[in-house]
């Protein structure tokens, strides 16, 4: 077992200095499993719910005193850390419940700091029960620690990287397979579902499906059975050791006429112009001013948006850098430069009334001379049941 905490130390405590913090008390599954090295406990994966409570994990760290660090799990815990210990040197498997973990974090950050200090929690993911048991500890004062958690998190290591680019493969892989085994008479339920499959055969934990077919713009899955002509666009996250990938990618029923080769054209120009604007420096705001340049000239540009945000460990994620996408979020990092390692979704969208819903989403990271993209393969028209 290594002692090394997996994350940077000094730009963490960089990091909660500025924003004031003493000591972190991280209750996210996301977060704990970043500042754990990985670790995520496989029985409450996908549920919380425990008896007349929840799982509720939590990391205790303190600004400059990384030995300090403790972590509380549930009682049950043992079975997955006896076997993949973590690197903190304190952990205590006592939960069965929210308010008695907060208590075990506090009673360990008393130890550490005996009194009078700012203490960051994450409050979109701190239940009620636990925040009013914390609100007990008067001489404690709690501030949201979203950003500092986030601005940790924004450049991916090349460990994270090798994950996401997995992911990202592997959604692609999955949505050729969809394609080729697929034609009319296929229900967008059913289409979603074996896309499911597919994932799950690739070692993805399957996320969602967004299904377009034919003119509608609808992406939720239904009976709408498939028919020839008709375009599909799928467009899935599919999760890999906690990393998202998330891509869409086009299938037709036949041959794709003329409009159709157009119609993807234009996505597939805008795509390339925001992309050759990614590298290192370049200033965040800069990808969409050159996507709506490009945009003017497409004869469709009145019903083609373009989006770009951060991808990682949940979708939507640092570099945030439009406040006008469909995610609503302020544009922290629209005017400040892109950094190697910080991970994209750049995604443009056509919704057209007669032939639907066309897009791509590509997944791409910063890189020092341009950029690195995941996935990459199918962007054209795939012909369904080859």
């Amino acid at each position: 077992m290594s002692t090394t905490p997996p994350f940077d130390v000094r730009l963490l405590d960089g990091l909660m200095e500025q924003a004031g913090i003493d000591a972190l008390l991280v209750t996210s599954k996301h977060n704990v499993q970043y500042l754990l090295g990985g670790h995520r406990y496989f029985f409450f994966d996908y549920m919380d719910a425990l008896g007349v409570s929840r799982y509720l994990p939590v990391v205790l760290y303190v600004r400059g005193d990384p030995a300090a660090a403790t972590y509380v799990g549930a009682a049950t815990e043992a079975w997955q850390l006896d076997n993949d210990p973590v690197w903190v040197d304190t952990v205590e498997l006592c939960s069965w419940g929210s308010v008695d973990a907060v208590e075990a974090a506090v009673a360990h950050l008393r130890k550490a700091c005996p009194s009078g200090v700012t203490v960051g929690v994450e409050q979109a993911f701190l239940p009620a029960d636990a925040y009013l048991r914390l609100a007990q500890e008067r001489d404690l004062a709690f501030v949201e620690a979203f950003g500092v958690l986030e601005r940790l998190r924004a450049r991916k290591s090349d460990a994270e990287l090798a994950i996401v680019e997995r992911a990202s493969v592997a959604i692609v892989e999955s949505m050729k397979a969809v394609f080729a085994a697929h034609g009319a008479g296929t229900t967008k339920r059913e289409l979603a579902a074996a896309l499911h499959s597919e994932q799950a055969l690739r070692g993805l934990t399957f996320e969602y499906c967004l299904v377009s077919m034919g003119s509608s713009h609808n992406r939720g899955a239904s009976d709408q059975a498939w028919a020839p002509g008709e375009v599909l666009c799928l467009d899935s996250g599919g999760n890999l050791g906690g990393y998202i990938g998330d891509l869409a990618r086009m299938a037709v029923l036949g041959p794709p006429d003329a409009e159709l080769q157009d119609l993807l054209a234009e996505v597939e120009l805008t795509q390339q112009a925001a992309r050759r604007a990614i590298r290192a420096g370049t200033i965040g705001a800069e990808i969409f001013a050159v996507a709506q340049d490009e945009l003017r000239s497409h004869p469709h540009r009145g019903s083609t948006s373009f989006v770009a945000h951060g991808m990682g460990l949940i979708s939507h994620e640092a570099p945030r850098l439009t406040s006008t996408g469909p995610v609503p979020y302020p544009a922290d990092d629209g005017p400040l430069p892109l950094e190697p390692g910080m991970v994209l979704s750049v995604e443009t969208t056509l919704l057209h009334e007669r032939r639907g819903f066309i897009k791509l989403e590509d997944t791409v990271v910063v890189t020092e001379g341009g950029y690195r993209a995941f996935g990459d393969g199918a962007r054209g028209w795939n012909i369904a049941g080859r």
